[in-house]
């Protein structure tokens, strides 16, 4: 069964930058669609952005012009730059595919904003 592996988390000031990486493992994986959500403590899990195949992408309204998210389709992994970092972005990061009408997600990593 294929897996999704998020790395790049960590502990970071306001204002600073980290970049996500999510992999796939385990077998021939050919999603449509890739992206991000997060959860914060206390809060519901939301999309960050998302990113189909061809190229196409969308936002949040909380991350637009900080964050941008991008794809290798030869290796399906999705990356997600975050720039001008605030703590409100703290949560759990979580990468999510679509392949064939199955959602596969993987275990999160944590992204903590603070001075």
């Amino acid at each position: 069964q294929v897996q999704l592996v998020e790395s790049g988390g960590g502990l970071v000031q306001p204002g600073g930058s980290l970049r996500l990486s999510c992999a796939p493992s385990g077998g021939v994986f050919r999603p449509t669609k890739m992206g991000w959500y997060r959860q914060a403590p206390g809060k519901l899990r939301e999309l960050v952005a998302i990113m189909t195949s061809g190229g196409s992408s969308n936002y949040a309204d909380s991350v637009q012009g900080r964050f941008t998210i991008s794809r290798d389709n030869v290796k399906n992994t999705v990356y997600l730059q975050m720039n001008s970092l605030k703590p409100e972005d703290t949560a759990v990061y979580y990468c999510n595919a679509l392949s064939y009408g199955v959602d596969y997600w993987g275990k999160g990593t944590l992204v903590t904003v603070s001075a």
